[in-house]
């Protein structure tokens, strides 16, 4: 079917003057409202005026003005249709072939800082999404654009014979109804956020976009694809920029997440190696390459095939020590060109550039059956003007910087989760096992002989005096643990029998 007269009325006016030019060299009529059509006027495009079409001026401050029949009967219209058919005739309606529309800045309006609730409200748009889901709705006979970024697509069909075939058709109206439905949870979300609803509403509307398709999920018979938080600019992984190497599996960006964030967490140079989520090796140093060299030292045998994390650009003096690993990704603020130059020689290693800060207001999301759980992202943490020394004699001051660098990292270990450490870095790493002195055997045993004056941490409490006899055993010097238990004196007086200094946080850091 041949496009005969087209509605434009657009907020954002990017392309929208050449747009319409091509429209109106196809032999187009254009209707519009006010500030588009002074746009396209100023433009010397040819423009009917809508109040002409409907017969009614825009009243209320432009809230009312394309809310009228012969708008949205020409939108609505089945042009196959006789009783249809009729109706436009009796009524004097003439069909409109295409609309493009774009709503009112909301989302931008309460992004900024000082914007009042009535200022909001003005910017969220009625008859545009009218105008919008009607001839989506008709997407058989109506060409509907949303997208500047549609409009070349528009005009080369048109060029080819002055139709939209069928199949653009249906794909414009998928995307102006995922329009409609972003912008409405925008409105839904800001509202909920000037009620008593709070952060967790009686709904949640998530919006996201697909960054890209990818080979398969965690294992090779899942499908599998990648989404980001539309919008979303801040720190993280899924705004990273990726410089090099293959393209990133599902299981490279959740093990990129968990090295992501376990470094974020430190304010001095910091390094992470992961496997399966958890930390084969973590450090820090007065440099990126001291911290590195650390976090490799902790585990050489498990970093073989990890993901490494850097809270530092990456320089040629640590881009060298990698450069004789094995890698599956890298991820970091930045990289020299050196560095670049180092590590591109091998062709299949990732290496991602990513923001790295704190995102206060992220939300941790896990997915069940026909659900999901929503909570608050775990980026509240324990300070050593909160921990209380529970027992006789108190941590050297020595002590206590590990303590601190090992209840960091135990934060990011799954749970059941223990975690030795000596000098700035890992010496021992027990993760996700069923009780906790389990966990603590792994790690002890891990770290050997350098377990002795190192200390541990625990990312919840001790149900039994166990993992204290076990600790004390290696030569485990001091403990950090949340403290809670119903047993703690027992633990207590375990330590004090050791000699073994122990604190309390207050808190714990599960992670499952």
């Amino acid at each position: 079917m041949k496009i005969q007269r087209a509605l434009i009325s657009v907020s954002d006016k990017t392309g929208v003057v050449e747009f319409a030019r091509g429209l109106y060299k196809c032999g187009i009529e254009i209707v519009s409202t006010g500030g588009t059509m002074k746009t396209l006027r100023d433009a010397g495009i040819p423009v009917t005026y809508v109040s002409e079409l409907t017969g009614f001026p825009e009243i209320m401050d432009g809230r009312v003005k394309t809310l009228n029949p012969y708008i949205h009967g020409g939108i609505l219209a089945v042009r196959d249709n006789e009783e249809h058919v009729k109706a436009m005739r009796e009524h004097n309606i003439r069909g409109i072939d295409m609309v493009v529309v774009n709503l009112y800045p909301f989302r931008q309006t309460v992004a900024k800082p000082d914007v009042t609730l009535a200022e909001a409200v003005e910017n969220i748009d009625i008859g545009g999404p009218a105008m919008i889901r009607a001839a989506a709705k008709n997407f058989a006979f109506v060409t509907v654009v949303v997208n500047p970024v549609r409009y070349d697509l528009v005009l080369t069909e048109l060029a080819k014979g002055g139709e939209i075939s069928d199949q653009t058709r249906m794909a414009l109206a998928r995307e102006a109804f995922n329009h409609t439905a972003e912008y409405d949870a925008y409105i839904s979300s800001y509202l909920a956020g000037q009620t008593s609803e709070g952060q967790f509403s009686t709904a949640l509307h998530m919006v996201y976009e697909k960054v890209s398709d990818l080979r398969y999920g965690e294992n090779p018979h899942q499908q599998a694809a990648f989404y980001r938080e539309k919008y979303y600019s801040g720190p993280g992984v899924a705004g990273a920029r990726q410089l090099h190497g293959k393209e990133l599996s599902f299981n490279n960006l959740v093990d990129l997440e968990a090295a992501y964030a376990l470094v974020n967490d430190f304010i001095e140079p910091g390094a992470a190696i992961i496997k399966h989520t958890n930390p084969c090796g973590a450090g820090t140093g007065n440099s990126i390459a001291e911290a590195y060299a650390k976090a490799y030292e902790a585990d050489p045998v498990s970093a073989y095939g990890g993901i490494i994390a850097l809270n530092r650009p990456v320089d040629k003096a640590v881009a060298e020590k990698m450069s004789g690993l094995f890698v599956e990704a890298v991820i970091a603020p930045a990289y020299s060109e050196e560095a670049l130059t180092i590590l591109t020689q091998k062709k299949n290693v990732r290496l991602l550039a990513a923001e790295f800060g704190c995102n206060k207001n992220s939300l941790d999301v896990k997915r069940i059956s026909g659900g999901l759980l929503v909570q608050d992202a775990d980026i509240v943490d324990a300070y050593e003007s909160d921990l209380k020394v529970v027992t006789k004699r108190t941590p050297s001051p020595a002590e206590l910087k590990q303590l601190m660098f090992a209840w960091k990292v135990v934060k990011h270990v799954k749970s059941n989760a223990i975690v030795v450490a000596a000098d700035n870095m890992t010496v021992g790493v027990g993760a996700g096992q069923m009780n906790r002195v389990g966990a603590a055997n792994i790690a002890l045993e891990e770290a050997g002989e350098k377990a002795s004056g190192a200390v541990l941490a625990s990312d919840a409490f001790f149900p039994f005096r166990d993992t204290v006899d076990a600790a004390a055993k290696a030569g485990v010097t001091a403990i950090i643990q949340p403290g809670g238990s119903i047993r703690d004196e027992e633990a207590v007086a375990a330590a004090d029998e050791h000699g073994i200094a122990m604190v309390f946080t207050g808190m714990r850091h599960f992670k499952h």
